[in-house]
């Protein structure tokens, strides 16, 4: 994932420490039920798609567009999958960041997948029982999506 030009504004300021960050996950399913995986350049793996919105941008907005970005697909954001707070994470630069993720299921409604920018190597749509080799966050956000459950979110934790 590029670094944002304001997360860039911010690091002058506040150095590599702690950062609190929104991101956005789209789960995209077209209408066959495939869901649209790209394979992030930065460490080869499939994921699902996702990013950081900018300043003032809804996360439904983020969604369509990263989506847009990353794969040339248009999509419409259906209903939010999970809330969930990541675990802290350091870059090699040594930078560090904390996400509060908002996934969302969306559908596909136009465009043909491709890689669409510099952040994947390769984008495909994929049949959910012919999955390529996922990290868990993609993995259960996908099977989130597939559930007609309620948003998901940690529970409270006894005091």
């Amino acid at each position: 994932m590029a670094t944002p030009d304001f997360i860039r504004a911010l690091r002058a300021d506040a150095g590599q420490q702690l950062l609190w960050l929104p991101g956005i996950t789209a789960i995209v399913f077209d209408d066959e039920g495939r869901v649209l995986l790209g394979r992030r350049s930065d460490n080869g793996r499939w994921s699902a798609i996702g990013g950081i919105p900018e300043p003032g941008e809804q996360p439904a907005e983020c969604a369509v567009r990263e989506v847009y970005e990353e794969t040339a697909v248009r999509c419409v954001p259906e209903r939010v999958v999970l809330v969930q707070a990541l675990e802290p994470v350091t870059y090699p630069n040594g930078d560090t960041c904390q996400f509060m993720d908002i996934t969302l299921r969306c559908r596909a409604v136009g465009g043909e997948a491709c890689v669409n920018d510099d952040e994947s190597l390769e984008v495909a749509w994929f049949s959910v029982d012919a999955l390529p080799d996922l990290h868990e966050f993609s993995l259960s956000r996908i099977k989130q999506a597939l559930a007609d459950d309620p948003t998901w979110f940690e529970p409270v934790r006894e005091r």
